[in-house]
């Protein structure tokens, strides 16, 4: 008993602090809280977010945006979805966090065994799946966000 509300106090101290705390998801080397997230000034990271149908073999379509220094993927998503016809939907999921769902209309589906796979193309043109969800995953200048629709 003693020990555990030790534990907890010593979290406690550590996040008022405002020492980031890293939370390991994935083994792609991505991180929730491994950057300080408390940037000032506005600069701009661009980004492109490409949504493909894997199943169906449509086109796929591009969509330029851009994320502040530092901020995550679901901002960018969100400004999409404010300035252009991209639409998304996700849940906040008690363990995982905010969770993509559906884009364009099209949502996972258990009993279809669909997902929305999240890809990352970087600009040396390598392609790396990410370990992380849209509320951590931190884009660089230039990443493509591949939202691809899959099956399992």
């Amino acid at each position: 008993m003693k020990t555990s509300a030790l534990l907890s106090a010593a979290l406690l101290s550590l996040l008022f602090s405002g020492t980031a705390t890293q939370m390991s998801h994935g083994n792609t080397g991505e991180s929730c809280g491994s950057r300080n997230h408390f940037t000032t000034g506005s600069e701009e990271t661009p980004i492109t977010v490409v949504v493909k149908n894997n199943i169906t073999g449509d086109p796929p379509s591009s969509y330029p945006t851009s994320v502040r220094s530092g901020g995550i993927l679901l901002s960018g998503l969100m400004r999409l979805q404010y300035t252009t016809d991209f639409r998304f939907t996700y849940i906040q999921d008690p363990n995982y966090g905010p969770y993509l769902e559906g884009v364009n209309g099209l949502h996972r589906s258990l009993k279809d065994h669909t997902y929305w796979e999240l890809l990352v193309e970087k600009p040396d043109h390598t392609t790396i799946r990410l370990g992380v969800g849209i509320g951590c995953y931190i884009p660089a200048a230039n990443d493509r966000i591949i939202l691809n629709y899959n099956k399992y």
